[in-house]
């Protein structure tokens, strides 16, 4: 793509906040602002993994991919406002999730050991991970809220904590899941996922595309089960006191 092409995709950022202004929703500025950072981070991005890609270095590999993982565990972090703790264990949860992941491509030959595939392949999970986690602590807020009177009688007969939270934590996991799931359902249907998408524009054959994004999708699905119940069992307990009573929730 030329610059001159580049520069003709604002044309849809000027329709937005047109729209936005037409209907007085006041998005302006946030679309300007939101316009801008996403420019700047992504050119930054890019010549970083140029520089690195180039190196090949691991020390640059396991920098960018911990970074990746403080930005998405402060950002999922807030779901959980008011849980202390909660950010390590959700980085906990995502990292050990990249771990596997990785650790599975890579000693089953399904993607070579180069920064080239580490790094991208490693965003998505992360970015994937990231999105579970929230949903995770926004269901588990709502279903510890909404059952409170039921978990403190558990406590009150002698339940245990996990025994307490049982049926919250199996729908908190399973809402969680349900827009991959979703997704597996309607890819190729609906959408055509960024990755494949991208591929084929950059002149890859469709059915070498489809590989890839198979492998994506599957991966997706694992990590997002791995993400959830891993954050699960670090942090139920957050949501109760060691006296086994409810804490308050916090907006």
């Amino acid at each position: 793509m030329s610059t001159l092409a580049l520069g003709f995709t604002l044309t849809f950022v000027m329709i937005t906040m047109a729209l936005s202004k037409w209907q007085k929703l006041g998005l302006e500025k946030d679309i300007a602002l939101g316009t801008i950072r996403g420019a700047l981070q992504l050119l930054f991005i890019g010549y970083v993994l140029h520089f690195v890609f180039q190196t090949e270095h691991l020390a640059y590999t396991i920098g960018i991919i911990s970074i990746m993982i403080a930005v998405a565990t402060h950002n999922a972090g807030k779901r959980g406002k008011g849980l202390k703790g909660i950010n390590w264990r959700i980085a906990a949860a995502i990292a050990v999730t990249e771990i596997l992941t990785i650790g599975l491509m890579l000693s089953l030959n399904i993607i070579k050991p180069t920064t080239q595939f580490i790094i991208p392949i490693s965003g998505m999970t992360i970015g994937s991970s990231m999105i579970v986690c929230g949903l995770f602590l926004n269901q588990m807020n709502r279903e510890v809220e909404t059952s409170r009177d039921v978990i403190e009688a558990l406590f009150a007969l002698g339940a245990t904590p996990k025994q307490a939270f049982q049926r919250a934590l199996q729908s908190s996991v399973k809402a969680s899941m349900i827009p991959t799931i979703d997704g597996m359902k309607t890819v190729g249907l609906v959408q055509l996922p960024g990755m494949m998408t991208g591929m084929i524009i950059a002149g890859t054959s469709p059915v070498e595309a489809v590989r890839y994004q198979i492998l994506i999708l599957f991966a997706f699905t694992a990590s997002a089960a791995m993400t959830s119940i891993i954050l699960s069992m670090l942090s139920y307990k957050l949501w109760c006191t060691k006296e086994l009573t409810l804490r308050k929730q916090t907006s």
